[in-house]
């Protein structure tokens, strides 16, 4: 018995994988040693996950290198047969090899990051996570109208990006512009109409106006994009049953639908204080004529 585990513990493939469990084992303690120093000396939630995320991909090609040198003598032996299995393996992993391609493309492009709201693949959404293969959405929208979660969680693969347009709406300029449609009745007071609105956009909006002109003058020297107004403004339209009011106005991406409901409520207030001088548009149908009707009466007994 005493040889036999004798010979056990001195087999070289059993000494293998006792050193492979070794090595797993002091990196998987490096890495988490690491990801608590990180987590108590870095301040910045976003640094510290971006950290944590590297430290953990280091920790698998630290991993991978060393379980490399511990079977390094088998290798040899294997060179021909993963030089005709590598092709395969690559048609069957493309997907997953774009997205690494993807990860490695978002960390040094970063085309967004976490908390950041997105629109990837149809599905819009806030980042709560990047990972080696997925990007994590909590989901805005769906059934849900507005900007709201709609409680979902979705993971998407990181190759969507090299496929389809990725749309950030908080990267570079955390603001968006938004509109609200106003149908006003045909010889209303327009001037009295315009004027209202315009006040009414100022006072909730026209602050976060004057707020971004910094931040917009960066992105027209960051890119090649013509000088956009940030003041709140209004225009005329006429339709065939109302002349239509056009409100504009930047507005944080997170409160687009908050601030559409204040902005509706004032407007109505507006227009009941206007004592008839605003009148909300309704459909106007016109009777071009009418055609003559004979009437036959007959009379009873």
């Amino acid at each position: 018995m005493e040889e036999i585990l004798k010979d056990w513990l001195f087999d070289p493939v059993v000494g293998k994988v006792i050193a492979a469990v070794l090595v797993v084992l002091v990196v998987f303690t490096v890495v988490r040693y690491s990801q608590r120093v990180l987590g108590r000396y870095v301040e910045d939630a976003q640094r510290r996950y971006r950290l944590r995320k590297l430290v953990t991909f280091f920790g698998y090609v630290l991993a991978i290198f060393l379980l490399s040198i511990v079977y390094s003598d088998k290798l040899s032996g294997l060179t021909v047969l993963l030089g005709v299995l590598g092709a395969g393996v690559a048609f069957a992993l493309q997907e997953i090899i774009v997205s690494i391609a993807g990860w490695i493309g978002l960390s040094v492009g970063h085309l967004y990051d976490v908390g950041d709201r997105v629109q990837l693949g149809g599905i819009r959404g806030d980042v709560i996570d990047i990972g080696l293969l997925r990007t994590t959405l909590m989901e805005c929208g769906g059934w849900i109208n507005g900007d709201q979660y709609s409680g979902r969680i979705v993971r998407i693969g990181n190759s969507f990006i090299f496929k389809e347009p990725v749309f950030n709406y908080s990267s570079d300029f955390p603001f968006l512009w938004d509109e609200i449609t106003v149908p006003i009745r045909f010889g209303s007071d327009y001037e009295l109409a315009r004027k209202s609105f315009l006040q009414v956009l100022n006072d909730l909006t026209g602050e976060h106006a004057r707020r971004l002109e910094g931040d917009w003058r960066k992105m027209t020297d960051k890119y090649l994009i013509e000088n956009a107004q940030l003041q709140p403004m209004v225009a005329l339209k006429i339709t065939d049953n109302w002349v239509e009011f056009v409100l504009r106005y930047v507005v944080d991406y997170k409160k687009r639908r908050s601030t559409k409901d204040k902005i509706s409520s004032q407007i109505l207030n507006v227009i009941e204080r206007s004592e008839g001088e605003i009148v909300l548009g309704a459909p106007a149908f016109e009777v071009a004529s009418i055609p003559p009707l004979e009437v036959e009466v007959q009379k009873r007994g």
